[in-house]
């Protein structure tokens, strides 16, 4: 019988811990399937950060890193230079663990032009800790440090990540992706692969955004959060190619 469906070989049996709803899980998949097509597997070291991503080393069957809080592209830069131009690096980022404590790190090393991958997953709120008001916070948003919602006179306007590192010199490929439905977990795809290629023809710094939901912080049913990102987080953080040196 012919195998029409299976898994990637570039995960681990291993059940995810993540809540009901999660879009972890998917964006997992996409970047393990992207790493299998490839044929890159034996080739990849990644590197999971703090964050609800920490057990990440559990599910990718490659050989993966433990990062301090922030600190992922900081150790990506080091397995990168120490280990040479044919092994693909790739980070694996929640918005609390880049976008706050180790924004430093990802800007410079955006800066440094290094040849990395990062995965960024955005879902506007700290998961892991309880549901707090993260950088990339709506305004208005309710959290449970923000229990009336994001003031942006008193907490300033969410950050946009993919829109600051776009104008970073050394930046070479950002996108911003949702997996929110079929055709958007499609572009995800395309656009990880894309950043893989690009890292394995030795370009640039390169970044995908993919914006996801927090059932469970957000206090929704797994459909209502889904349209809520299409209805609030996309209008905010518009989707597409914010930078693609090739593509010039």
């Amino acid at each position: 019988m012919a195998v029409l469906f299976e898994k990637t070989k570039l995960l681990t049996d291993k059940q995810f811990h993540y809540c009901p709803g999660c879009n972890h899980g998917i964006i997992h998949r996409l970047v393990a399937e992207v790493i299998d097509e490839m044929n890159l597997d034996g080739k990849v070291v990644g590197v999971a950060p703090v964050g609800c991503s920490v057990f990440a080393y559990d599910y990718f069957n490659c050989d993966m890193y433990e990062a301090a809080h922030g600190r992922a592209p900081a150790v990506a830069t080091g397995v990168k230079r120490a280990m040479g131009p044919d092994t693909m690096v790739f980070t694996y980022q929640g918005d609390g663990d880049l976008a706050s404590i180790g924004t430093a790190e990802i800007v410079h090393a955006a800066h440094r032009g290094e040849k990395i991958v990062t995965i960024f997953v955005n879902n506007a709120i700290y998961g892991m800790t309880g549901g707090q008001m993260a950088p990339t916070t709506l305004i208005g948003q309710k959290t449970t440090t923000s229990p009336y919602g994001r003031d942006e006179a008193w907490c300033g306007a969410p950050i946009k990540m993919s829109e600051m590192l776009a104008a970073v010199p050394s930046s070479y490929y950002i996108e911003r992706v949702a997996v929110n439905n079929t055709a958007n977990i499609v572009k995800a795809k395309k656009a990880i692969a894309k950043a893989f290629r690009y890292q394995k023809e030795g370009k640039g710094f390169c970044m995908v955004e993919v914006l996801s939901t927090c059932p469970t912080n957000w206090g929704m049913s797994p459909v209502e959060a889904m349209t809520w990102l299409e209805e609030n987080m996309i209008p905010y953080y518009p989707l597409g190619v914010y930078k693609d040196k090739e593509a010039k």
